[in-house]
């Protein structure tokens, strides 16, 4: 990789760990700190753990069009204002209701599709692989640190210091934010003619991309009423208090993330994507399967979560590269942005059903939510292998015209996309190889001003 490209990956991956960290720390408590917040109910609480999940649902769409259109850090910049406001009014909370309004803000802040289409945007075709894969192993890393820490630093600092924490953590992501190298798009399919219901329609013709959807739906519902349900019972069936089960998750989840990390490499490099995907669904299925017989017993439950945190890290870090191959090349924000309504819609429905779950037995309770990731199996079976380009990166020319020079560019067969990086004097030039012929090749060579090797 390039400095551009790590520096990219640093600024957004930080971004992405303060926001997870923030949003799920409370994700393994609060079902039981839940109960000492006013008119708290078994239903409210589940509501408050996912109902973040509802607001960047309903957010991340709208924020993912605009990105599409205009300038994307303005955008983020907004939605981590929005994640701040949310932890404080959180942590000033006296009663569950307000506890739901403090998430239900936070949430709104919905980037997480903007923040990858603006790392795709930095990284070149065959180096945004890579980048989306460590983006997606961020994410599954942040959300391990969550469990385990959250567990651990309740005791110390209380709901209220957790949510405060949050907000901090979205003024450190704000900060961050500078790091990342601010891109020139230019588009060959230009979007401004275009209205919101054909860039929704552009995306949502692309059966491959639903079924992306659907995955990323399930992992997040089962995940959040997972940490609904398992307070209680490691309470009940190992005896362990909120603050120990810290010390199970941890373990457990480095185990998972470890034991995944070679089928990744697998997937991306021999590009058996498609076969480890489905596989990590089929793992996790036999996961919930194995809690909803064997939750009554230590070995059964720690046994059970092991191969689900396996499951659930693979699907982590191959949806967000998958998405970045599949997407549309005008309408990758947009794209992301369905997957990431998916993803959180999925959290907001997990929270609530989690809560409803809580007073049931247990084979009933794992049984659902074995169901629900078998019937996503099923449903995201026909799924194809994701198409794989190329790109190039390019010095530009000084003492050009950039605007010129860009559509110069785009004119030449074979080039669908251009981003430029003024101030750093970089292009990358996303490429179909198919549509490059001997006079593009020299075109692209002459407008680069030095041979390229295409």
């Amino acid at each position: 990789m390039n400095s551009v490209e790590k520096r990219a990956i640093l600024g957004v991956g930080g971004i992405f760990a303060l926001r997870m960290i923030g949003l799920f720390m409370i994700v393994p408590v609060f079902s039981v700190y839940g109960d000492n917040y006013a008119h708290a109910t078994p239903f409210l609480i589940g509501l408050a753990v996912g109902v973040y999940g509802l607001g960047q649902a309903i957010f991340q769409i709208p924020m993912s069009l605009a990105a599409d259109k205009f300038p994307r850090k303005p955008i983020i910049f907004l939605g981590l204002i929005l994640f701040a406001a949310g932890g404080i009014i959180a942590a000033n909370a006296t009663d569950i209701y307000q506890v739901i309004i403090g998430r239900a803000l936070a949430g709104s802040g919905a980037v997480s599709a903007v923040l990858m289409a603006l790392l795709a945007d930095v990284t070149r075709e065959e180096m945004r692989t890579k980048a989306m894969a460590t983006m997606g192993l961020t994410i599954a890393t942040s959300i391990m640190l969550a469990f385990a820490f959250g567990p651990l630093l309740v005791g110390s600092l209380g709901m209220s210091g957790l949510f405060w924490l949050t907000s901090g953590f979205a003024v450190l992501a704000m900060m961050l934010l500078f790091v990342v190298p601010t891109p020139l798009r230019v588009l060959k399919h230009n979007l401004d003619n275009k209205s919101i219901g054909q860039q929704l329609a552009s995306v949502l013709k692309i059966g491959d991309l639903n079924r992306l959807h659907i995955g990323i739906f399930a992992l997040h519902l089962t995940m959040t009423a997972i940490f609904v349900l398992l307070p209680h019972q490691l309470s009940e069936v190992l005896g362990l208090s909120v603050r120990q089960q810290g010390l199970v998750y941890l373990p457990l989840l480095f185990i998972g993330f470890a034991v995944a990390i070679p089928f990744i490499i697998v997937a991306e490099k021999k590009r058996k994507m498609r076969q480890v995907f489905l596989g990590a669904i089929g793992l996790m299925t036999a996961a919930l399967a194995l809690l909803a017989l064997g939750s009554h017993v230590g070995v059964g439950i720690v046994l059970g979560l092991l191969l689900y945190f396996m499951g659930f890290n693979l699907l982590e870090a191959t949806i967000p590269s998958w998405i970045s191959k599949r997407a549309p090349v005008a309408n990758k924000a947009t794209a992301m942005g369905l997957n990431s309504s998916s993803q959180f819609f999925g959290a907001f429905v997990g929270g609530a059903l989690g809560g409803i779950l809580l007073t049931q037995p247990n084979l009933l309770a794992w049984g659902v939510l074995a169901l629900i990731m078998g019937a996503a199996l099923l449903l995201i079976f026909p799924i194809a292998q994701p198409p794989y380009l190329s790109s190039t990166t390019i010095t530009i020319p000084k003492n050009i015209n950039i605007q010129d020079w860009s559509r110069q560019m785009l004119a030449v067969d074979g080039v669908d996309e251009l981003v430029v990086m003024a101030k750093e004097q970089v292009a990358y030039l996303k490429l179909d190889k198919t549509q490059l012929t001997d006079d593009s090749r020299q075109a692209l060579s002459h407008l680069a001003q030095n041979p390229l090797d295409i």
